[in-house]
């Protein structure tokens, strides 16, 4: 069994972040298309990292396999990214990362995570516990916003 970390990103990973973010975001057909025609939207800014935002997922030797990013909105977490590079999918990686905000989020106090879901992605955050609230338009068609309350117990 392989293990994984989370740990804070740094400057340093964003060459690696942003292929796990393009490779990532193209892995999914019925988005590559709209992707590969507004390439602007394929890249990642370095905002987050310096800000202290963005959650990095390793594997052994510190290899990065995923990232998550949070954004405090009042007293909740905005989730804005989450990416699991293609060849690390579906192996709890999504998961940890989710757990991991939710994690910082009970050390902040902070009550609740919210997040846009494209469609591929419903499910996943359905079954780590995010609740539907509604349907919403992105700029590449509709999602639905979906939260996550906070237990006390992590």
């Amino acid at each position: 069994m392989v293990e994984f970390r989370v740990r804070s990103g740094v400057p340093a990973d964003l060459p690696v972040l942003a292929d796990v973010f393009r490779r990532a975001s193209l892995s999914n057909s019925g988005d590559a298309a709209a992707l590969r025609a507004h390439p602007d939207a394929l890249l990642l800014t370095d905002n987050a990292v310096i800000e202290g935002r963005t959650r990095v997922a390793t594997q052994a030797g510190d290899r990065i396999v995923g990232f998550a990013t949070m954004l405090r909105v009042g007293d909740t977490f905005e989730l804005e990214d989450m990416f699991v590079d293609p060849d690390w999918m579906r192996q709890g990686i999504g998961r940890l990362l989710v757990r991991d905000a939710m994690v910082i989020a009970l050390r902040q106090n902070v009550p609740r995570i919210d997040v846009t879901a494209n469609p591929h992605a419903f499910a996943f955050y359905e079954n780590v516990g995010f609740v539907h609230d509604g349907r919403v338009e992105t700029a590449f068609g509709h999602g639905s916003r979906m939260h996550l309350d906070i237990a006390r117990e992590v």
